[in-house]
């Protein structure tokens, strides 16, 4: 494993150390992206752990967002402006927006539609973004297998999480917009600020095809992309294309960056959460960095890794974090 290495999406929203403990073991820091989750502790209490958690060992930086309180209201943006510039100024290295952008029934407008990332009432934080040169990291829609029936869904934990709740299912809630109309809403933003600096988190939510990816990545000077919870839908296309999944970390290598998504919220142990960190990150890295031949639990039948140079290697597992989200760390 490459040292020092750089997780660059979790979520880390409990005090435990065993997490930390790892991190020093294997020299590993941590970007937490700060989300309006109903799930969640408050957008306040996930940034104070982060500040608490680095008094023990300073590894983990963060992104601020914004939530919906007093959606439909003069009073909503102004407050969310208000908590993008807090959490800037007390060391926010990006601001996030979350997929309840589309997708949340509390997010319509007055006659009851859905609010995509689109509407104008959210351009006034696009262009203080793009004006103050801070970072967009959104989390547009879900994968296009939640528009899928379960039977044509491409890896077993997107089935299994979706036959397990329903109420998200997508193709079940025809009345909710569409994975289309996500991906157009998405690009017709970066179209209109094509000075945003813009990570497009999941690989953009356009898992299911690199070849998607690499449009966005063409068209969209200013974007990069990261792997978080996608990297099972890589490693399905590398069984059936080996070679082009490997051309585009190649072509790609400064654009794209390393996560796991983890989501450290005490409904496991300490100790659970620490083994879920290093099973990944050596699963991963023996993907990317390797030729070994291997199978996931996601789907059925064998990949081989991809066996990136060693420049490729630290730009995906460090050097491109560092730079896209301006964290101080050694060089």
């Amino acid at each position: 494993m490459l040292r020092p290495f750089i997780d660059a999406h979790v979520h880390l929203n409990t005090a435990t150390e065993a997490k930390l403990i790892l991190a020093q073991k294997y020299d590993a820091y941590f970007v937490s992206i700060n989300t309006d989750i109903p799930f969640f502790i408050s957008l306040n209490e996930q940034e104070k752990l982060i500040h608490e958690l680095n008094t023990v060992e300073n590894r983990s930086f963060f992104i601020t967002s914004f939530d919906i309180e007093y959606w439909n209201t003069e009073m909503w943006l102004p407050h969310a402006l208000e908590q993008i510039k807090q959490g800037v100024a007390r060391g926010a290295k990006g601001v996030k927006i979350w997929k309840n952008i589309g997708m949340d029934q509390r997010v319509k407008d007055q006659d009851g539609n859905f609010v995509l990332l689109d509407d104008p009432r959210f351009d006034p934080i696009f262009q203080y973004l793009s004006d103050h040169n801070i970072l967009l990291i959104n989390h547009q829609a879900e994968p296009r297998n939640c528009w899928l029936p379960l039977e044509e869904m491409t890896v077993d934990s997107d089935r299994d999480y979706f036959s397990e709740h329903p109420e998200y299912h997508m193709f079940k809630n025809p009345d909710y917009p569409s994975y289309e109309t996500h991906m157009a809403a998405r690009d017709h933003v970066l179209e209109r600020f094509p000075n945003l600096k813009y990570v497009g988190l999941h690989l953009f939510s356009m898992e299911y095809d690199l070849d998607e990816v690499s449009k966005r990545l063409d068209r969209f000077p200013n974007s990069k992309t990261d792997l978080a919870e996608r990297i099972c839908h890589v490693q399905l296309q590398a069984m059936h294309d080996w070679q082009k999944v490997h051309d585009f970390f190649i072509t790609y290598q400064d654009r794209i960056i390393y996560g796991t998504d983890v989501i450290d919220d005490g409904s496991m142990t300490a100790e659970e959460t620490a083994a879920k960190f290093e099973r990944l990150w050596n699963f991963h890295w023996e993907f990317f960095a390797t030729n070994s031949l291997m199978q996931a639990p996601e789907f059925k039948g064998s990949f081989k890794g991809l066996n990136l140079p060693e420049d490729v290697l630290k730009k995906l597992f460090y050097t491109n974090a560092v730079k896209t989200y301006n964290l101080e760390l050694p060089k």
